[in-house]
């Protein structure tokens, strides 16, 4: 009798394990699953784009469009703005250098001290070929990470400048970029530089 209540308690003992290990299992499953959802990881960057309004005060070349990733997207708030500029761009070489790109750019928008963190990038945007650098700031003590970026078609250009903080220009700027070359607005810089009805290809 003695034996039998014995092998009884040893069942139900490993039964209890085998429930709780199952039930950690379960646990641990729903905790990853709850993480794949969750925020990004702070650094990443998975952009949502929302349009804002243009932050600059009027000059010569206008308004243009603003657009913001906010930094749960991002890594850190992410303030692009972009416009065409109509006649300004080297007409024979374009943004070929990093001297024409300063020229062309809007980095006076922001501040009129800037330091270039490094060479800038040869960038293509549709079907237009510019160049891309990053930057820094002192502004009122506050440093700020910039990228300005311009491409052009013949003598027009079309400028970018982003605010990012401290970001990680290296993760921001390709995300710039890609946003640049997305469909929308690519097609609104082919409309904005007058060329709507004229084909381009990319």
């Amino acid at each position: 009798m003695g034996g039998t209540h014995d092998v009884l308690a040893d069942m139900k003992i490993a039964l209890a394990c085998s429930l709780a290990v199952a039930a950690l299992a379960i646990v641990v499953a729903l905790a990853d699953l709850s993480g794949a959802r969750g925020p990004a990881a702070s650094g990443e960057v998975n952009p949502v784009w929302a349009e804002s309004k243009w932050p600059f005060a009027m000059d010569q070349w206008g308004t243009g469009r603003t657009f913001v990733c906010v930094a749960s997207d991002c890594g850190s708030r992410v303030e692009v703005n972009v416009r065409p500029k109509i006649g300004f761009c080297n007409c024979a070489t374009g943004v070929a250098d990093d001297a024409e790109l300063e020229r062309v750019g809007d980095l006076d928008l922001v501040s009129a001290q800037t330091q270039a963190r490094g060479d800038g990038r040869t960038i293509k945007v549709g079907w237009m070929s510019g160049r891309s650098r990053t930057y820094r700031t002192s502004k009122e003590g506050a440093g700020e990470n910039l990228l300005s970026a311009g491409f052009n078609d013949e003598c027009d250009v079309v400028v970018a400048l982003a605010k990012f903080g401290e970001g990680d220009p290296a993760k921001i700027e390709p995300a710039v970029i890609a946003f640049l070359n997305s469909t929308p607005m690519v097609l609104w810089a082919k409309k904005e530089l007058g060329l709507e009805f004229i084909k381009r290809e990319w």
